[in-house]
């Protein structure tokens, strides 16, 4: 089962990333989990959508206790944004990123009340919140954020693509800007198209009242089938983490998961 949830490779990687286990200089107490299968549990709550009460610890080894204590721990050491970039920069510096035309759009998912989170308008206001993502033209995630299900979209367009690291090429230097940036009318705004002309970024955006959000279907397909492989974790369902932190933990996961799978075949 671990084997199987963290294959060699992804272990390879998480291992660059992951910090050294605090030393215990008194001695003593219970022994540690490893890493590999505290991390195999994780992956098993994040794809099976499984509490982590619920988790099957005979398969594993650490509890449901321990495994949520260790994710908090890595979360607020920002291992998840570690690997991230690391498998970004893997695929980078394979070619496997295409630059050329990137797509920006947005899921809602109900949620229980806690940070970032908010009255969604289209769910009769029932709290939840919202994932942002941008993809690149074969629907790899190169930026995620949350936020509450009520911000409206052109919010959340600065933000994201600004969270585009710098990732590795195959040649030149490292680069975090797409060609091109495709977007529905929830984000016709003349001041986001200064912003992305500013910044050399066409705009390729839906404007209401003129045309479809239906012309713009055989690019922004790529980035609809990226939120149905998001589904796949069965995590992102719902949000039953109070902590943002937390929740954007998962989602996460759950894009690296995608990058992975591109890296392996």
């Amino acid at each position: 089962m671990v084997e199987r949830l963290v294959p060699d490779e992804l272990w390879e990687l998480f291992q660059r990333v992951v910090p050294e286990a605090p030393l215990r200089p008194q001695g003593g107490g219970r022994r540690r989990h490893g890493d590999r299968e505290v991390l195999a549990a994780i992956v098993f709550v994040a794809t099976s959508g499984c509490t982590w009460q619920q988790l099957p610890s005979a398969s594993f080894g650490p509890s449901g206790a321990t495994a949520h204590r260790r994710f908090s721990e890595w979360t607020k050491a920002r291992v998840w944004a570690k690997l991230h970039r690391l498998v970004l920069d893997e695929l980078g510096s394979r070619g496997e990123l295409d630059w050329s035309r990137c797509a920006i759009d947005s899921v809602n998912m109900r949620a229980l009340k806690g940070d970032l989170t908010g009255p969604n308008p289209v769910d009769r206001g029932k709290y939840g919140s919202k994932i942002h993502l941008i993809t690149e033209r074969t629907g790899l995630p190169l930026s995620v954020g949350i936020s509450g299900a009520n911000l409206h979209d052109s919010q959340a367009m600065i933000p994201l693509v600004k969270g585009i690291p710098p990732i590795r090429s195959r040649r030149g230097p490292r680069r975090r800007r797409p060609g091109k940036l495709h977007g529905d009318k929830g984000y016709d705004s003349s001041h986001l198209r200064r912003w992305l002309r500013r910044r050399g970024i066409t705009h390729r955006i839906a404007r209401k009242g003129i045309e479809t959000s239906q012309r713009l279907g055989r690019h922004r397909w790529t980035i609809e089938r990226t939120m149905a492989w998001l589904a796949g974790c069965r995590r992102l369902h719902r949000r039953y983490e109070r902590k943002a932190e937390h929740f954007l933990a998962f989602t996460s996961i759950a894009c690296t998961l995608i990058r992975y799978r591109r890296l392996t075949k």
